[in-house]
């Protein structure tokens, strides 16, 4: 999925025409690459995420496919969570990392490169990042300091302080069923 041999900087990438077309564009050690084509799975989970994080009473909200300016790289989580506080106005990206995102693993989509965009934004300044594995039935999670776990089943999950919520990745997956 990688289109740009050379090495884009962050202004041009910017500049480059529909990068934010469906699927969207992201750039990457100066490489700009464009996201996979979700599948029912990857937008069931999406929409239903979106929905249970906005609904919980918190300081919090969900985007699907926020863009996200993290100093020379562009990232868009297929969820990003930001604080009421941090929401940008206008027709532009959040210009920091999220406090928390969320991945959905594709078919055909590489973990690792999923891995190294969460720990990125874990660098950025996220608190939390989880990567959802539809087909193992696995949460793996990433937080700073280079912590992870895997969670399966009824274990729950870590979420950001002051968010009113819980979950497990029995809970996620059975939204497939």
């Amino acid at each position: 999925m990688v289109v740009a041999s050379s090495q884009l900087n962050l202004k041009d990438f910017l500049e480059l025409p529909d990068i934010d077309e469906s699927p969207a564009w992201e750039l990457m050690e100066g490489r700009a690459m464009q996201k996979p084509m979700p599948t029912i799975y990857h937008s069931t989970l999406q929409k239903r995420l979106v929905a249970l994080i906005d609904a919980s009473e918190s300081p919090y909200e969900a985007f699907p496919e926020l863009r996200c300016i993290l100093n020379t790289r562009s990232v868009v989580p297929d969820i990003a969570i930001i604080h009421q506080s941090q929401k940008p106005t206008g027709n532009v990206p959040l210009e920091e990392a999220p406090p928390w995102l969320i991945e959905i693993l594709s078919p055909n989509q590489s973990t690792t490169k999923l891995i190294a965009k969460i720990q990125t934004c874990l660098q950025a300044g996220s608190q939390l990042g989880w990567l959802i594995d539809p087909s193992e039935q696995i949460v793996m999670v990433l937080q700073p300091q280079d912590r992870f776990g895997l969670y399966r089943g009824g274990d729950r999950l870590p979420l950001l302080e002051n968010l009113n919520l819980s979950l497990t990745p029995e809970q996620i997956f059975n939204w497939l069923q």
